[in-house]
């Protein structure tokens, strides 16, 4: 068994996606342990002491330092988007843009860009269950050699407000209510419609969430658009409004309200599962990038 452990460990050591990641990554392998302040550490066993049988000292920074990151170490629920699910991959440019933009990933026909991407739903806790009627999400994080470029899209092309200063108001209204916590992943109840009926912008968006379009069947499946509109500038600094779209290899499809309700019940983890094992299996999502561009708006 110890053969086969080692033997597993060393293809897992060889995987080229973490090869891949790890130029992008912080290594501190053979660099000793130090303080936030970058102080090396001499014993992380041991707090301070008067003496060699007194008390401990108040002054061991490095001991309240320790204690201070062990009860902050529960990551605390995100608000939205807490239940979701993330993989790697690459993005391969199709064709340059260099035309109208200056980032690196989309300057030559065959370029590969890391990345990393996380599908969520929106209203749902972390404890919800992937199939309820919600809108969804992908974030995608592109590992570039000029830093980060993240890209936030959602599975439909239009949101529930105009104005920011009102997307607390309908998050509030969205999630369960707080006088009984219930629904837990729907905004099926008088709180929400409340907001849709004071607020009549947020009927466009409700019309999509009641259509297939609320109910993926899978996330290697759900088409995408990207929240705001993006400003691309080019090498002569010229500026060009973009938003972009993520297109299903596999097409758009959906659950039927019934299918959903079931799957939900028996296994809340469904969209998960699927990513994972078509990933397993070879069968890897594929989505190709494409961007409404605005050249009268230069």
């Amino acid at each position: 068994m110890s053969e086969d452990l080692s033997k597993d460990q060393n293809e897992r050591g060889k995987n080229p996606k973490q090869e891949q990641l790890d130029q992008y990554r912080i290594q501190n392998t053979g660099k000793p342990m130090t303080t936030n302040q970058g102080r090396k550490i001499s014993n992380d066993s041991e707090t301070l002491k008067a003496g060699v049988r007194g008390p401990s000292l108040h002054e061991d920074v490095h001991y309240f330092e320790k204690m201070t990151h062990f009860v902050q170490e529960e990551q605390p629920e995100r608000v939205v988007h807490a239940r979701g699910y993330s993989a790697h991959g690459e993005f391969e440019c199709y064709q340059s843009m260099k035309h109208v933009t200056k980032a690196c990933f989309l300057q030559e026909p065959g370029k590969k860009t890391p990345l990393t991407v996380r599908f969520s739903t929106v209203q749902g806790p972390r404890g919800s269950y992937d199939t309820a009627r919600d809108l969804r999400c992908k974030g995608v994080k592109f590992y570039t050699e000029a830093g980060n470029y993240d890209l936030t899209t959602i599975a439909m092309p239009v949101l529930i407000n105009q104005d920011p200063m009102k997307f607390p108001d309908v998050i509030h209204a969205y999630q369960a209510k707080p006088d009984d916590d219930i629904p837990t992943a729907t905004g099926a109840h008088d709180y929400f419609w409340d907001y849709v009926a004071n607020n009549p912008e947020a009927l466009h968006m409700v019309q999509w969430i009641m259509t297939d379009r609320g109910i993926v069947r899978s996330y290697r499946m759900m088409e995408s658009w990207s929240i705001n509109t993006y400003l691309f500038v080019n090498e002569e600094n010229v500026t060009t409004f973009v938003r972009f779209v993520w297109k299903p290899i596999l097409g758009t499809h959906a659950l039927l309200q019934d299918e959903a309700m079931k799957l939900g019940g028996i296994d809340p983890d469904f969209h998960r599962r699927d990513l994972r094992e078509a990933i397993e299996n070879g069968l890897y999502p594929e989505y190709e990038l494409g961007g409404s561009i605005d050249t009268n708006g230069r």
